[in-house]
Protein backbone atom coordinates (compact mmCIF):
# COMPACT_ATOMS: atom_id res chain seq x y z
CA UNK A 1 0.00 0.00 0.00
CA UNK A 2 1.02 3.19 -0.79
CA UNK A 3 1.60 6.33 1.77
CA UNK A 4 1.16 9.56 1.32
CA UNK A 5 1.32 12.25 4.25
CA UNK A 6 1.36 15.65 5.10
CA UNK A 7 3.81 16.93 7.75
CA UNK A 8 2.91 20.48 9.11
CA UNK A 9 6.53 21.93 10.33
CA UNK A 10 7.74 25.06 11.80
CA UNK A 11 10.56 27.11 9.47
CA UNK A 12 12.75 26.41 11.99
CA UNK A 13 12.80 22.57 11.57
CA UNK A 14 13.06 22.38 7.84
CA UNK A 15 16.92 21.19 7.54
CA UNK A 16 16.66 18.86 10.87
CA UNK A 17 13.16 17.25 9.04
CA UNK A 18 14.73 17.25 5.70
CA UNK A 19 18.11 15.60 7.08
CA UNK A 20 15.88 12.87 8.74
CA UNK A 21 14.54 12.48 5.46
CA UNK A 22 18.06 11.77 3.49
CA UNK A 23 18.98 9.92 6.32
CA UNK A 24 16.16 7.44 6.14
CA UNK A 25 16.98 7.52 2.25
CA UNK A 26 14.13 9.57 0.76
CA UNK A 27 14.65 11.72 -2.31
CA UNK A 28 13.48 15.11 -3.33
CA UNK A 29 10.36 14.83 -5.63
CA UNK A 30 9.43 18.55 -5.87
CA UNK A 31 9.02 21.72 -3.77
CA UNK A 32 5.96 24.08 -4.23
CA UNK A 33 4.84 27.76 -2.96
CA UNK A 34 1.46 29.29 -2.87
CA UNK A 35 0.59 32.41 -2.11
CA UNK A 36 -1.94 32.41 0.81
CA UNK A 37 -1.43 34.89 3.82
CA UNK A 38 1.86 34.94 3.53
CA UNK A 39 3.20 31.77 1.81
CA UNK A 40 2.49 28.17 1.69
CA UNK A 41 5.62 25.71 0.90
CA UNK A 42 5.50 22.22 0.48
CA UNK A 43 8.51 19.75 0.27
CA UNK A 44 7.63 16.50 -1.32
CA UNK A 45 10.08 13.21 -1.13
CA UNK A 46 9.97 9.91 -2.01
CA UNK A 47 11.36 6.64 -0.63
CA UNK A 48 9.63 3.36 -2.44
CA UNK A 49 6.10 5.40 -3.36
CA UNK A 50 6.15 6.33 0.03
CA UNK A 51 5.73 10.33 -0.10
CA UNK A 52 5.99 12.41 2.82
CA UNK A 53 5.69 16.48 2.37
CA UNK A 54 6.67 18.65 5.02
CA UNK A 55 4.49 21.91 4.66
CA UNK A 56 5.11 25.25 6.39
CA UNK A 57 3.17 28.63 6.87
CA UNK A 58 5.69 31.96 6.49
CA UNK A 59 5.21 35.59 6.33
CA UNK A 60 6.47 37.67 3.17
CA UNK A 61 9.33 38.98 5.03
CA UNK A 62 10.74 35.89 6.53
CA UNK A 63 13.55 34.22 5.42
CA UNK A 64 13.87 30.36 4.75
CA UNK A 65 17.14 28.25 4.80
CA UNK A 66 17.84 26.26 1.63
CA UNK A 67 17.97 22.82 2.02
CA UNK A 68 20.32 22.34 -1.56
CA UNK A 69 23.18 20.96 1.06
CA UNK A 70 21.04 18.55 2.13
CA UNK A 71 19.20 17.85 -1.43
CA UNK A 72 21.60 19.01 -4.34
CA UNK A 73 18.40 19.07 -6.57
CA UNK A 74 16.47 21.67 -4.70
CA UNK A 75 18.08 24.40 -5.70
CA UNK A 76 16.19 24.47 -8.71
CA UNK A 77 13.00 24.24 -6.80
CA UNK A 78 14.39 27.21 -4.22
CA UNK A 79 15.47 29.14 -7.52
CA UNK A 80 12.36 29.12 -8.63
CA UNK A 81 10.20 29.90 -5.65
CA UNK A 82 12.39 33.47 -5.46
CA UNK A 83 12.10 34.00 -9.30
CA UNK A 84 8.03 33.53 -9.06
CA UNK A 85 6.95 35.20 -5.43
CA UNK A 86 9.70 36.78 -4.29
CA UNK A 87 10.96 34.36 -1.09
CA UNK A 88 13.83 34.82 0.40
CA UNK A 89 15.74 31.99 0.64
CA UNK A 90 19.58 32.07 2.15
CA UNK A 91 22.35 29.38 1.41
CA UNK A 92 21.44 28.00 -1.70
CA UNK A 93 24.62 25.94 -3.30
CA UNK A 94 23.86 27.24 -6.80
CA UNK A 95 21.91 30.93 -6.32
CA UNK A 96 20.75 32.70 -9.57
CA UNK A 97 19.86 36.35 -7.50
CA UNK A 98 16.30 36.19 -9.53
CA UNK A 99 18.11 35.00 -12.68
CA UNK A 100 16.88 31.01 -13.19
CA UNK A 101 14.17 32.87 -15.60
CA UNK A 102 14.00 35.22 -18.28
CA UNK A 103 10.74 37.30 -16.80
CA UNK A 104 8.81 40.15 -18.06
CA UNK A 105 8.09 40.93 -14.79
CA UNK A 106 9.60 40.26 -11.51
CA UNK A 107 8.16 38.15 -8.99
CA UNK A 108 4.91 37.49 -11.58
CA UNK A 109 2.81 35.29 -8.77
CA UNK A 110 3.85 37.98 -5.95
CA UNK A 111 3.18 41.30 -8.05
CA UNK A 112 3.42 43.96 -5.30
CA UNK A 113 6.70 42.44 -4.13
Amino acid sequence: MYENSIIGIEPANLMKEAQKLKDEGYRIVQICANKVNGFELSYSFDREHDMKTLRMIIAEEDEVMSISHIFFPAFLYENEMKDLFGIKITNLVLDFNGNLYKLAQKTPWNPQN
